[in-house]
């Protein structure tokens, strides 16, 4: 996956707003965000940075980090957007280690506000991301987002992502200092129990060093004492919660061949296929887990003599699901097509395989996660960019409910609604009524005022869409079952008219969809985006000729360079 650069950043910092606006886009590259900010429930109140922190007693600091920070319990407020420094003076000292709990606490409890390209990024994440140019401070930055991240934080994790992804890649020196102060082991996982956040913690930041990390350095960083470590805790005493990122940090490692080897030679399908009997369990916690393990046994960690789940599961009611040919590349889909992960540290997208032009249509998400997602309707013209945080409700062409922070988006612009903020077992509802041009959001039965912006740019062609932020999942139920709160007024329903063949409807798992690609057999002159086409387009001014005319015509920026495209220029002698 393209990694966000802090090369960029670094060398944007000469340049006064470089810096900001680089940040700016990696935070929309997670939470989705788009334009114009709006009011939030709750405003951000953070620290005092000033040097009278530093004489604070360890102890007494230590216990006020054990809590999680609300408005109401701050006791100095400030602007969280204090304009950052662009670097320390010779006679300004270090920051102090006990400042650092206060700074990632910071980033918490504002990061949910931040719904605003043009917002400054809050001067807690800019200064972290200062303290980590070095070995020293980026140890202090990750062993405070292990200690002081609270466990029942929805976006906690997600958090942890964002300031790792975005600090410079760690040194050699620095990663082997790092196990050496962790000293990972089986033993450690069975240690504070109790207190799971820390494991949860530790986990997801392995999770995120493996996923930046590649080929040595990764290799390097899964040594015997942390394999044991995650391991140990994917077994049943562990919380859920630990055991979900366990089981998440084992998929990022397995990214490079030889971990994945490795993770697979230590059995941890046997553990898999105990814990996938949880992916339909109640409690919404031990159901991430259990969809996660069972997409990890189709998926990356196969089992001899266990059969793949969508060779088994019953799609004979279903025709209408996600759509797994037209989605974000690394979000995860269930074997039945109705359920939807996202794992990556990117804003991944989906869209229902069935498009509507006319009538009054209606569709319900059960939300397994209450962090950031955008749910709602979407057409053939919107654009959905990953890693860029391009997703519904951030074009004209689409309209997206934002149960978290408490926003409804369109066209990259937000404003708030009435709804309390979503939690794990809401139902939301999406009513879509094109007769009169209108779109009605429902939480749990409760409904909102109708919105019809996006009439004014499309009256057809819609679909169900969702975008999801970093370790976020939900259910579709497209009307295959009964809905939990249908709506007073008459209306369809996907499952009614849409119609999918038994081909169309299996989801294979990654490998054996890489087996099918590599026995087709593709002309050496075609395009590089379709491969059907001959690649006969030059674009301008960039000169890459490598497209047909019809992809082309699709795109606003080169996809080899990331030029603009001025013209596009058919090659005669290129057409066979």
């Amino acid at each position: 996956m393209i990694v966000f650069g802090w090369a960029v950043f670094l060398a944007s910092r000469s340049l006064g707003q470089g810096l900001l606006l680089t940040l700016e886009e990696h935070i929309a590259h997670f939470l989705g965000t788009g334009g114009a900010a709006a009011t939030m429930g709750n405003s951000c109140i953070c620290r005092d940075d000033s040097g009278t922190d530093d004489s604070v007693d360890t102890q007494q600091q230590q216990a006020e980090n054990s809590a999680v920070p609300t408005a109401d319990t701050r006791s100095q407020p400030r602007d969280p957007v204090r304009p950052p420094r662009r670097g320390r003076g010779p006679h300004e000292p270090r920051r102090k280690k006990q400042n650092v709990d206060g700074l990632v606490l910071d980033t918490l409890a504002v990061i949910r506000t931040l719904v605003d390209n043009d917002q400054e990024p809050p001067y807690s994440m800019i200064t972290l991301h200062e303290m980590a140019e070095t070995d020293e401070g980026w140890l202090d930055v990750v062993q405070s987002l292990i200690r002081v991240i609270p466990l029942e934080d929805p976006l906690g994790p997600a958090v942890i992502t964002l300031l790792l992804d975005e600090c410079p890649l760690p040194t050699k020196d620095a990663l082997q200092k790092l196990t050496e102060i962790l000293n990972l082991n089986g033993e450690v996982a069975c240690q504070d129990s109790s207190h799971p956040a820390k494991h949860r913690n530790t986990s997801a930041v392995l999770g995120c060093l493996a996923e930046k990390l590649a080929g040595p350095a990764s290799i390097g960083l899964l040594s015997p004492g942390i394999l044991e470590y995650l391991l140990q805790c994917l077994k049943l005493q562990s919380h859920p919660t630990v055991m979900l990122f366990a089981l998440i940090a084992l998929e990022k490692f397995a990214q490079t061949s030889e971990n994945k080897l490795t993770i697979s030679e230590s059995s941890i399908s046997d553990r898999l296929v105990t814990l996938e009997s949880w992916a339909n369990d109640p409690d919404y916690l031990k159901r991430q887990v259990g969809f996660c393990a069972q997409w990890s046994l189709d998926n990356l960690f196969l089992k001899e003599g266990r059969q793949l789940t969508y060779e088994k599961v019953n799609l004979s009611s279903i025709r209408a699901m996600l759509n797994s040919n037209d989605v974000s590349e690394y979000l995860k889909i269930s074997p039945h097509g109705l359920e939807a992960r996202c794992d990556a540290s990117s804003f991944g997208s989906v869209r229902c395989t069935f498009c509507v032009d006319a009538g009054v249509w209606y569709y319900e998400v059960t939300v397994v996660t209450s962090g950031v997602m955008q749910i709602g309707w979407a057409t053939r013209d919107s654009k959905f960019l990953n890693h860029e945080g391009y997703g519904i409700g951030d074009g004209e062409y689409s309209c997206a409910y934002d149960g978290c922070r408490q926003l409804i988006w369109y066209n990259a612009r937000s404003k708030p609604h009435i709804h309390p903020c979503w939690k794990e077992g809401d139902t939301v509802g999406f009513l879509l009524d094109l007769n009169e041009k209108q779109m009605i959001f429902f939480l749990n039965g409760n409904q909102l005022p109708p919105e019809k912006q996006v009439f004014s740019s499309t009256v057809s062609g819609f679909f169900a869409a969702a975008s999801f932020m970093s370790y976020q999942q939900c259910e579709f139920n497209f009307g295959a079952k009964p809905f939990k709160y249908p709506p007073s007024m008459k209306f369809s329903t996907f499952n009614d008219y849409a119609f999918l063949t038994a081909e169309e409807k299996i989801i294979l798992p990654r490998h054996r969809r890489l087996a099918l690609l590599k026995q087709v057999s593709i002309r050496e002159n075609c395009c590089s985006l379709c491969c059907d086409e001959v690649a006969d387009t030059q674009l301008k001014p960039c000169g890459h000729s490598d497209l047909c005319m019809d992809c082309a015509l699709q795109l606003e920026t080169c996809p080899l360079c990331r030029k603009e495209i001025v013209s596009r220029i058919r090659q005669i002698s290129h057409i066979s």
